[in-house]
């Protein structure tokens, strides 16, 4: 369960990147090849930043149990996570935000 947890602390926050992604610039076309281009870039973001966030749980190690109880070391099972699927989720955004640019922007005569 503590494995989702990452997830949950981060869909807030990639929902309003999302929506800020989907909404602006207001000043190019919006097309239905756009539309569909925003929808896909967004499945992407959301697909890269859950798989992200599920190796970093797995790859942030267990912390050990010595004297004094668990260590303060768990907390990286779920910062890590949270760091890995927000890097994902802003570099798929990032990419698909120039592509976009390049694409669909006004071209001067």
């Amino acid at each position: 369960m503590l494995r989702y947890l990452a997830l949950l602390l981060l869909a807030p926050w990639l929902l309003i990147l999302g929506w800020a992604y989907f909404s602006y610039p207001k000043s190019l076309p919006r097309t239905a090849a756009r539309r569909l281009f925003d929808w896909l870039a967004l499945l992407l973001a959301v697909v890269s930043a859950a798989g992200c966030a599920m190796r970093g749980f797995d790859a942030a190690p267990p912390p050990a149990i010595d004297q004094f109880g668990r260590s303060s070391g768990a907390i990286w099972q779920q910062v890590l996570p949270v760091l890995l699927g927000y890097g994902a989720c802003v570099a798929v955004l990032l990419a698909a935000l120039l592509l976009r640019q390049a694409v669909w922007r006004p071209r001067l005569r």
